[in-house]
């Protein structure tokens, strides 16, 4: 039974990878068709409310080419006070691909903050084989990025 959820887990990365447009791999922060980072959500709201929350159009912010999304102004006025303790590693590109020297879109409720750091991955079946060991992924991913991109 593991070998064959190990297998489904192996193959669930490759039709994901598969699917990644390569354009939007080049870019420094993954963002979605409407080139909003994390998919129109909040990356303040994963550190404050302990939990994925939708932005508001109403408040924005541009950071690295992306746009970024917020449910309040406060959340807003601290992202932009210090977006790289807010902004999801590698981009907000999947964890778990960018340790196996790849990008991934993610889903923004497969989430974890490691050391103070908001950690991101393509779904939840690929956030558990990442969680299994995620000292190992981290390690991994830090020495890949950001060359995965290129």
């Amino acid at each position: 039974m593991m070998a064959r959820n190990t297998y489904l887990t192996a193959l669930a990365l490759a039709v994901a990878l598969f699917f990644t447009a390569p354009a939007s791999a080049k870019e420094a922060i993954y963002s979605n068709w409407l080139g909003q980072a994390i998919g129109g959500y909040d990356p303040v709201a994963y550190f404050t409310a302990g939990k994925p929350v939708e932005g508001n159009g109403d408040f924005t912010a541009k950071w690295k080419g992306a746009d970024w999304r917020f449910a309040t102004a406060a959340n807003r006025d601290l992202f932009i006070a210090m977006p790289e303790k807010y902004a999801p590693k590698y981009g907000g590109y999947c964890a778990y691909a960018v340790a196996q020297n790849s990008t991934a879109k993610i889903d923004p409720t497969a989430w974890a903050i490691v050391d103070g750091k908001l950690y991101l991955n393509y779904s939840h079946a690929i956030q558990k084989t990442w969680t299994a060991d995620r000292a190992a992924y981290i390690a991994a991913a830090d020495r890949n990025w950001p060359s995965v991109l290129n």
